[in-house]
């Protein structure tokens, strides 16, 4: 228990003690009253010590027997420093020094452990004692019932012949869906263990297994030593097998997890490390295996991250990853991610500067992707700072260097038997100036000017098509004219209408650098008034462009919200860097069409497309979700078009649903699905199902992957957990405690 029975019932002790050696002593009003006491021998009494930690003694009768005897009886009730005792008769005997209790004995502490028993016979100092006919509650969870109890040495309680659970036990259902029987049980009060003798597991009072020797951590304990909760686990691949996790606390601030997973097909040791620092914290997991899948060699994959605090606002973060081999991940289902990425980050954000320093790793799982010819090793340096000079408006400095390698050292034009080998490394320096102002015209027009002034060194090796080193100095300005239109409603609803215009010029020309970070663009409403929609600074976009949009937002007095966004633009010259599925190739780009909706019931709406002239959508995505104190549902679609610039020769379209839905208090659902529509087949199927109460949590899990890639084998995995709860505060479930029918 949290707090130990001589710490309970220490400070009641104590005082019957005094009172009885010096009862006319003066201690505030108990002197007063045990002096009246001991002249009528009976009747109604309660005191009060004048201690630091008060204690008050209710009873109906007080008296002294044959001089060496004080005894109170009647309906008792003491209190002290939160611990509440009720019995029926409480006596000390000082020639034995003994004190006697006769129940029915209920004993409560202020973390809500409870004892109960029929009578006790304890020491004076409640170290050594019999408690018979006692039950133990400890943390409003775990149930002991004993035919006896003893106290040893002030630490120990001794049970015997006892039956544990963290069941409800009521007169309607008198036997708990599980109980653990044991000849006895050893409770360390110090240490929070308690320790099992000839324990028998029974479900529903049926023997399923027997242990001669059984230690479990009692409700009070975060971090114990010892096995946790195995899983079962059925896999095509890897059979039926099972997974048995060990915790191992390495002092306070780390630990150790072992989980061996032995299957007809496998040999595994699952591996998490963690520890926090003062300063931070760092998480390792990793694997190591030798399976059937690919025998002539060792398997695994090793995770570490971890965040740091480094002073003057410098935060430290990495996230490392790396695996033996492609399938890996997929075939042990520990992530189904296709590209690894490995990072160290040293950040510093202060409300007018942004420092960051990055190093990245690729390492691609993809069949059609090879290592050496990916941007595999990347390095970045970046710093903004923001000023706010005197003659108005806001200036912001930036510079930014940048440097990505490939293993392979063959220049890109060059190709062997099956494939190109590009070894392309870039290295780039960029710095940005810029000054923006806005104001507000006459009638509300609101204008904005931005100034910018780009400065770019290339640096370019191994490859033949683009010269070594380029160098630019590009200038840029936009002029955006807004028109706010708001409205209150009468009901209190609020409407805002703003068509938003700018035009915008940028000068120089395109450099012969290569196109190497920005094959990839998103046009979307974040940079429909931006003066370059390229995600990296080797592409800038030039000449003259005119955007224009409108956005339409609304808040109705019920608490719902919606907003739309068009917008579209316009260019003087086409870029040929604006591939198909980016909405901007040619002149004149697709109609961008962005919407949300929200609603107090949990439902929410975002979708946003790319619509050409042809009422044909180029790229697509929709997200719509239902959540609530009972469910969590959620749907998604994605539609990219055919694009050979982006690697893409057939169009991907696919739907994904994802839920979870409380039945009641104790029965939860959960599904997941992935259908590739372009396809016309299912990429992943899964459900899963949870019952759970105040003493056992059962979770029951299917899934299925279809491949993807010949490097990837389908699988079916079948899991199945059981715990037991009650044993360590992990495992708590007070809040779906069952109540008794009466």
């Amino acid at each position: 228990m949290r707090a130990s029975l001589a710490r309970m019932f220490a400070p009641l002790a104590a005082w019957l003690v005094a009172a009885l050696t010096n009862p006319t002593r003066t201690c505030g009003p108990l002197g007063a009253w045990l002096v009246a006491a001991l002249l009528a021998l009976s009747g109604p009494a309660a005191a009060q010590t004048s201690s630091t930690q008060a204690a008050l003694l209710v009873a109906d009768t007080v008296f002294v027997e044959n001089g060496d005897r004080l005894v109170a009886q009647g309906n008792v009730e003491a209190l002290q420093d939160g611990v509440r005792l009720r019995a029926n008769r409480i006596l000390y005997d000082r020639a034995s020094d003994t004190l006697v209790i006769d129940g029915p004995i209920r004993i409560t502490d202020a973390s809500g452990t409870v004892l109960t028993a029929t009578q006790a016979t304890l020491s004076q100092d409640l170290r050594e004692g019999l408690l018979t006919g006692a039950r133990l509650v400890l943390d409003q969870q775990l149930q002991l019932a004993a035919v006896e109890a003893r106290r040893v040495g002030g630490r120990y309680t001794q049970l015997s012949r006892v039956a544990v659970t963290s069941c409800q036990v009521c007169k309607n259902r008198p036997t708990p869906l599980w109980q653990i029987r044991a000849a006895r049980v050893i409770h360390d009060e110090e240490a929070r263990q308690l320790y099992f003798d000839q324990a028998q597991l029974r479900v529903l009072d049926v023997p399923i297994f027997y242990v001669p020797r059984l230690r479990l951590p009692d409700p009070t304990l975060s971090r114990a030593r010892g096995f946790m909760i195995p899983e079962l686990r059925s896999s095509s691949l890897l059979g039926f097998g099972i997974k048995i996790p060990y915790f191992i606390p390495l002092g306070r601030h780390q630990d150790i997890t072992l989980t061996p997973y032995l299957s007809p097909e496998t040999r595994t040791v699952e591996l998490r490390y963690r520890r926090a620092f003062v300063n931070g914290d760092l998480q390792v997991t990793g694997a190591v295996s030798r399976d059937t899948l690919k025998s002539d060699r060792m398997r695994g994959y090793l995770f570490a991250e971890g965040q740091f605090d480094l002073g003057q606002d410098y935060t430290l973060d990495f996230d490392l990853k790396t695996t033996s081999d492609e399938a890996y991940l997929n075939d042990y289902g520990i992530t189904s991610t296709d590209r690894l990425d490995s990072t160290l980050r040293v950040t510093r954000v202060r409300r007018d500067s942004f420092t960051r320093f990055q190093l990245v790793h690729y390492q691609s799982l993809r069949e059609e992707e090879d290592n050496d010819t990916q941007p595999t090793i990347i390095g970045d340096i970046r710093h903004e700072r923001r000023l706010f000079p005197a003659f108005g408006g806001e200036l912001r400095l930036g510079a930014e260097a940048h440097s990505h390698y490939r293993y392979s050292s063959i220049d890109v034009d060059t190709t062997d038997e099956d494939s190109v080998v590009d070894g392309r490394d870039v290295t780039r320096v960029n710095a940005a100036i810029s000054w923006r102002d806005r104001w507000t015209l006459r009638g509300g027009l609101r204008a904005a000017v931005t100034a910018n002034l780009w400065l770019d060194h290339y640096v370019t090796r191994q490859d033949a098509t683009s010269d070594d080193t380029v160098s630019s100095a590009v200038p840029g300005v936009a002029l955006a004219l807004r028109y706010p239109l708001a409205r209150t409603g009468s009901a209190g609803g609020r409407t805002l209408i703003e068509p938003v215009l700018q035009y915008g010029w940028v000068g120089g020309a395109r450099m012969n650098n290569p196109n190497d970070e920005s094959t990839r663009v998103e046009f979307d409403e974040a940079n429909l008034l931006s003066l370059s929609r390229f995600p990296a600074a080797d592409r800038r976009e030039h000449g003259q462009t005119l955007a224009a949009g409108l956005r339409w937002m609304h808040w109705a007095p019920a608490g719902w919200q919606a907003a739309l966004t068009i917008g579209r633009i316009w260019r003087e010259e086409e870029d040929p860097d604006f591939t198909r599925s980016s909405g901007l190739e040619g002149g004149v780009s697709d109609w961008l069409l962005a919407g949300r909706f929200s609603h107090p019931v949990g439902l929410t709406l975002t979708a946003r497309g790319l619509l050409d002239d042809e009422a044909r959508f180029s790229k697509a995505e929709a997200r719509a979700g239902w959540s609530n104190s009972r469910m969590d549902l959620g749907a998604s679609y994605v539609l990219l078009v055919t694009d050979p610039e982006e690697d893409r020769d057939a169009a991907l379209s696919e739907w994904t649903f994802d839920g979870r839905y409380r039945f009641d208090t104790h029965w939860t659902g959960s599904t997941e699905w992935r259908y590739d529509l372009a396809d016309e087949r299912l990429d992943r199927a899964g459900f899963g199902l949870q019952y759970r109460n105040e003493c056992v949590e059962v979770e029951v899990s299917a899934s299925r992957r279809f491949a993807s890639s010949s490097n990837l084998e389908p699988s079916t995995e079948f899991g199945l957990t059981v715990a037991l709860n009650g044993f360590s505060t992990g495992r708590s479930a007070k809040e779906y405690r069952r109540t008794c029918d009466h």
